[in-house]
């Protein structure tokens, strides 16, 4: 994908007004702000994906934190769910530096692109089926827009539902019946390219110790293991057999 292209379908994007619901509240929150950042201007906008426009490992997540991105205008930029994302993006070599908290702090994508099922914030956290669904649309394009992927990383459920979905629209090899979620499940979708699940790294999970930065370096790590073979195969979607590395699960 080009950089006028990501930047034309972000232009796009940034102007979505389709659910109520999530206006609404995105911009209710911008308007009203949290105490600790009352002298920030929020961005209370949907929220763009942002990386490397031929990254060949694409990372989905839920939607924008409410005094998150929705406040700093990027992906996973200034809470705690982007601590332990950039953590492990950077020590898997995708990331140059390990903390994101404003768009100009001189963070950079290598080979990886950063994006959610839902791009506005919803109210607490939970976005309903029909705000996925018409949201679902901007993921799908995205998805489009990249042609070496090798490997897309769900965060969370709804993450990994919504990828299914798009997976069986697009002919790929989506099991029946949909296969559970759980942290490490990976599934090959078609020749060269795998669905990677992990547990999103909100705090109901990391402040529980459901989720462990191990546990997350291993799902990364296994990301890095695949884009990097398909670097070697230059067009993994398009041929190449891999022997997985086998300590991540599979349904």
């Amino acid at each position: 994908m080009s950089e006028r292209s990501i930047r034309a379908l972000n232009e796009a994007l940034i102007q979505c007004r389709r659910c109520p619901r999530l206006v609404e509240w995105r911009e209710q929150v911008a308007r009203e702000k949290r105490a600790s950042y009352a002298d920030e201007e929020y961005w209370g906008r949907p929220v763009p994906g942002f990386g490397d426009p031929d990254a060949r490992c694409l990372v989905v997540g839920l939607a924008p934190a409410a005094h998150g991105a929705n406040r700093t205008g990027r992906m996973f930029t200034g809470d705690r769910s982007g601590d332990w994302l950039f953590r492990a993006l950077h020590r898997a070599g995708f990331a140059n530096r390990p903390r994101s908290l404003a768009p100009d702090d001189g963070l950079q994508l290598s080979d990886c692109y950063v994006t959610s099922s839902v791009h506005c914030a919803p109210p607490a956290n939970r976005p309903n089926v029909t705000e996925r669904a018409m949201c679902g649309e901007w993921l799908d394009r995205e998805i489009d827009a990249f042609s070496d992927l090798c490997v897309i990383i769900a965060l969370g459920g709804i993450a990994f539902d919504r990828l299914l979905r798009a997976g069986r629209e697009r002919g790929w090899s989506v099991p029946i019946p949909r296969p559970p979620f759980g942290h490490g499940v990976e599934l090959e979708l078609e020749r060269g390219l795998t669905l990677l699940a992990s547990y999103h790294p909100s705090q109901q999970n990391t402040f529980t110790g459901r989720l462990s930065e191990p546990m997350l370096d291993a799902v990364f790590g296994r990301a890095r293991a695949l884009a990097s073979e398909g670097t070697r195969q230059r067009s993994c979607v398009r041929g190449g057999t891999r022997s997985p590395l086998g300590f991540l699960l599979r349904p």
